[in-house]
């Protein structure tokens, strides 16, 4: 047994003493823990105070954790944080599928878990893509297709890309501190299978402080890339590449915000394809662009490694003809790409500053043309992040254009997986927002007021937005009868029920530490709304609510009724047969 030095010297206080502050232990993985056969995980039990080592007994299934992990733990009294003792194994595995009780014991103080380790079935998806539609809610799809589609006596025109399919569940996000959770945490359950807590991800939220307090999970990353003989990974973002959906794939952080740590897990996990912005996170600190803490330039180091790097539109289709090209690294803007409203119809933003931007559904194929020469298959995932930052500024017609956006780049994978029969397709969000559609704006109601605008039930009608153009986008979102998109969560703002045409929406802004309507926006004509949130917080926030998941291809069946966020990981692993001997 490894046993560090300062908890020897506690122990001789007196174990009857340190053994009263011994009184609720917590052990990670935390009870109800779903793992995969074979995968990695850390074991961490946390002692509450000073606890001498003959004190302390562990059991999994009534057998020693030592004989069962087939190693000696490390115990030592922690510096960082409130007075507690770890009990560490790092990177143990379980491979015998079935329920598990793990039991920490020190003197009277008794914590039990139960685990489920679980199995797959034989391989029978080749390919994966995950698409990720961040804060995607039913009201995005919904006027997504009602703008793309159209929308006449109560009838579509058509049907989204992300609807068309055969397989549905309702997916539930909440954490494990809280009902309401962030991108990383979220996306992490999908691509961990384990739930860990907002601003987390690869990791569980043990207490502490070091980068090295928090047990580590294995991730999709590192699962596909050393099972089925090597698979490839492909990640493709339209925000900040270091954003916490795209880093899920392959980051064990317990902050979001820790982007040099990142960009480090991204150069050590090396997905075959890295596609959003987010490139002064690339660069050295003393580099001029660059937003490092230290002198590394992982653009260098990515190149030595032989990736090709890409920074337009035009460079990455032409990467993605060239058959020699295998590795790809396009990093398109210093921070997230501008979404498909400002990109192809109001030119605003900073598309002047950027005018060659990709298409996400042009960087879906030129990922699928590169992870499709790895004769092993690939898994990729795919977000439409501005859903999720324009939700959040209020501005619905930005986040539904963008929604269009994700629908496009899931068309692409269709086509692909349309005359095989070896690809999972899912299409999920990570979390919702509070939104609805209830009714129109009309101009020509009489009255000044925004409430004298809407029409609600049979006075609503219908929108009259343009048809839409062969990508599905409204060449115009300035009409006179527009969605009345509302928000259930919001701060003080200003609204006139119009489109911003100017620029994304600001709603609020922060003055002597508090949130207040951004005066901008709060002309004559306008409605002052009286905020429903904290007094601190400046846009809206995520809910609760259950999001929808559809899904095509082999392993799709298993989506069926609701579901934990989990649980798309493991149909995700199953249909890879990712667990040992499947």
């Amino acid at each position: 047994m490894r046993i560090v030095r300062r908890l020897l010297a506690a122990a001789s206080l007196g174990s009857a003493a340190l053994m009263a502050q011994a009184t609720a232990q917590t052990i990670y993985p935390l009870t109800r823990a779903e793992i995969l056969a074979g995968s990695k995980f850390d074991f961490k039990v946390e002692f509450p105070g000073a606890v001498a080592p003959e004190q302390v007994k562990v059991t999994v299934n009534g057998t020693d954790a030592t004989k069962v992990f087939g190693a000696e733990p490390t115990i030592e009294a922690s510096d960082d944080g409130p007075a507690r003792t770890d009990y560490w194994f790092r990177q143990v595995s379980l491979s015998k599928p079935g329920s598990y009780e793990v039991t920490a014991t020190a003197g009277t103080a008794t914590q039990t878990v139960k685990w489920e380790v679980f199995s797959t079935g034989p391989r029978r998806a080749r390919n994966v893509i995950l698409f990720i539609g961040d804060g995607l809610s039913m009201a995005h799809r919904t006027a997504a297709r009602m703008l793309a589609k159209g929308i006449v006596e109560g009838r579509y025109g058509g049907e989204l890309a992300i609807d068309d399919m055969p397989h549905m569940a309702l997916v539930s996000t909440s954490g494990t501190d809280s009902i309401v959770t962030d991108s990383a945490n979220s996306m992490s359950a999908y691509t961990t299978g384990h739930k860990s807590c907002v601003n987390a991800m690869g990791v569980y939220c043990a207490t502490g402080k070091s980068p090295n307090a928090y047990p580590k999970v294995e991730n999709i990353a590192e699962l596909v890339k050393s099972r089925n003989g090597g698979m490839a990974v492909g990640v493709v973002t339209n925000t900040e590449i270091e954003d916490a959906t795209p880093a899920a794939v392959v980051a064990h952080v317990r902050r979001r915000s820790d982007y040099d740590n990142i960009v480090r897990a991204f150069y050590e996990a090396k997905p075959e394809v890295i596609m959003g912005g987010g490139s002064p996170f690339f660069l050295p600190k003393s580099d001029q662009d660059g937003k490092r803490h230290d002198e590394e330039n992982y653009l260098e180091k990515f190149k030595a490694a032989g990736y090709r790097f890409v920074a337009t539109a035009t460079e990455m289709k032409a990467a993605g003809a060239d058959k020699t090209t295998r590795q790809l690294l396009g990093l398109f803007h210093k921070s997230n790409l501008d979404g498909a409203l400002d990109r192809l119809v109001l030119k605003k933003g900073t598309v002047s500053r950027y005018p060659d931007q990709p298409d996400l559904a042009d960087q879906t194929q030129v990922a699928i043309d590169i992870l499709s020469k790895t004769a092993n298959g690939f898994f990729l995932m795919v977000e439409s992040g501005l859903i999720d930052k324009y939700a959040h500024v209020l501005d619905w017609e930005r986040s539904v254009y963008d929604t269009i956006l994700l629908d496009n780049a899931v068309e692409v994978a269709r086509r692909f997986a349309a005359d095989r029969n070896d690809t999972l397709i899912i299409v999920v969000a990570d979390h919702s927002h509070p939104v609805s559609i209830i009714g129109t704006y009309d101009d020509a109601r009489p009255g000044e007021r925004l409430r004298d605008k809407m029409g609600i039930y049979a006075d609503a009608k219908f929108p009259n937005y343009p048809a839409a153009d062969d990508k599905g986008y409204p060449p115009s979102v300035d009409v006179s009868r527009r969605l009345a998109f509302v928000f259930g969560a919001f701060p003080d703002h200003c609204t006139t029920g119009k489109p911003s045409l100017g620029g994304p929406f600001k709603p609020a802004e922060e003055k002597d530490n508090k949130a207040v309507a951004n005066e901008v926006f709060c002309t004559p004509n306008a409605t002052r709304m009286e905020g429903n949130l904290p007094f601190v917080q400046p846009q809206g926030v995520h809910s609760a609510d259950d999001v929808v998941l559809t899904a095509m291809g082999p392993g799709s069946e298993a989506f069926h009724g609701r579901i934990d966020n989990t649980r798309v990981f493991r149909v995700i692993v199953d249909a890879l047969g990712l667990a040992p001997g499947s």
